[in-house]
């Protein structure tokens, strides 16, 4: 059992999802010995985690250090193009394959998150466990894989479009149509409202980053 888990997995894991949480954000510099500190760990599998992470675009260079890397508005229009594509896709296999199962945790998911309306960051945790939720029920595991790829560059974008005004309403209002579309086994209705949901999402983004940079 203990060799399912080895120290560089967990430098990995725990440096990804401090990035994905925000507790590093793109532009701060990751310093070898300091995570080693910090996470209590020698400094060898810091360095082939943050090795792993470079490799992954994750991390870049400035100068000699490494800094969590962050998208031009080029690289997150083209992330948006494939996430909508791979998205939509997830949502019609979902119709074809999912079971009652899989479509009443989604039912549930929608229910419960309407709690988490005034809270931005959570309604942002609750809406990347719906979306994989879906990837799951698409049953296809290289579409899977692709996804969790995709989502780990969401994680260098600054904000959340659910910290808009009134779009974590609009956003569980179309994660509901999604579920509907999954539950009657509508495969184009779903991917159609996939896609819909992953576009009004780029657009609240691209009006909030324009609004920070005014």
């Amino acid at each position: 059992m203990s060799q399912k888990t080895t120290p560089q997995k967990d430098a990995y894991t725990m440096i990804l999802e401090a990035i994905d949480v925000g507790t590093f954000r793109p532009g701060d510099r990751l310093v070898e010995s300091d995570l080693a500190e910090r996470l209590g760990m020698s400094r060898t599998p810091i360095r082939e985690a943050l090795q792993r992470l470079e490799t992954q675009s994750l991390l870049s260079r400035d100068g000699r250090s490494l800094i969590v890397a962050s998208l031009d508005h080029n690289q997150m229009a083209e992330l948006y193009v494939v996430r909508t594509e791979l998205e939509g896709l997830a949502a019609r296999l979902a119709a074809r394959h999912a079971t009652a199962e899989e479509v009443r945790v989604l039912r549930d998911m929608v229910k419960e998150d309407h709690a988490l309306i005034d809270n931005p960051s959570a309604l942002s945790r609750a809406n990347r466990r719906f979306h994989k939720q879906i990837h799951l029920a698409s049953h296809n595991r290289f579409l899977v894989q692709q996804l969790d790829l995709v989502h780990r560059s969401m994680a260098l974008m600054a904000t959340t479009s659910l910290a808009a005004e009134g779009r974590g309403e609009k956003a569980l209002e179309e994660h509901d149509a999604i579920v509907r579309a999954i539950e009657a086994r509508d495969e184009a209705a779903a991917y159609e409202a996939l896609k819909s949901h992953i576009s009004v999402a780029f657009v609240t983004r691209l009006k909030l980053d324009s609004r920070n940079e005014g």
